[in-house]
């Protein structure tokens, strides 16, 4: 029995992705405002209604390609190493996302990628939905934070300036690609300027710079 959920799993999760995939393709084909829903059912060969049991609004499909990323601050500190301060974790973390040219960090020349980006923050739909994924990282983060600020509205101003930070960084990086920047060129200006931003975070926020608990 485990062996058939785990497949309809694996089913599920693969149909996630090929719709996804397809309404990219399609969007940035002809234009999000351009294709319907109904265009990318067609082209997956389901109906509308078993689309949208998938993903309830058209931006979602574009939005799920960011699925993985929601709440990963948050997780980030609550899996960090025993004897890592939350800041040091997060700080660790993006410089390991630059090294890797991880899309998030802005750190990425890919055509595709540069492709969705410019898709991304082009349609003023997508902007606004990305801006409740934001706000969804940011009530993660101070979630785990709490424990490290007291909670409450404290724990909540944390969490916004470092999420941010990381914002700003990869807008930054982003827009040196754009302008022409290769990736490789760019990493180690990246790398001081993500330096020099955790290091204003910690001056700012030092109770978050001491690894009050120890986790794992």
């Amino acid at each position: 029995m485990g062996d058939v959920g785990g497949l309809r799993e694996r089913k599920k999760r693969q149909m996630y992705q090929r719709l996804s995939d397809t309404a990219i393709g399609l969007f940035l084909q002809k234009g999000f405002e351009q294709v319907t829903v109904a265009d990318v059912a067609a082209a997956v060969d389901i109906s509308k209604p078993t689309l949208f049991r998938y993903f309830p609004a058209k931006e979602d499909l574009v939005l799920h390609r960011l699925a993985d990323h929601e709440g990963e601050a948050g997780r980030v500190v609550a899996q960090r190493l025993a004897g890592r301060s939350p800041l040091e974790a997060l700080r660790c973390h993006f410089l390991d996302g630059l090294a890797r040219r991880d899309p998030v960090t802005g750190l990425n020349d890919d055509a595709d990628v540069l492709a969705f980006h410019r898709l991304l923050y082009g349609t003023p739909s997508l902007v606004a939905r990305l801006h409740a994924h934001v706000e969804r990282d940011e009530a993660a983060l101070a979630d785990v934070l709490g424990g490290e600020t007291g909670g409450g509205v404290q724990a909540r101003l944390a969490s916004g300036q470092i999420v941010a930070v990381q914002r700003v960084l990869a807008q930054e990086n982003w827009r040196q690609i754009t302008a022409g920047r290769s990736a490789d060129a760019l990493y180690p200006e990246a790398v001081a300027v993500a330096q020099s931003a955790f290091a204003q975070l910690e001056a700012g926020l030092p109770h978050l710079a001491r690894p009050h608990t120890a986790t794992r």
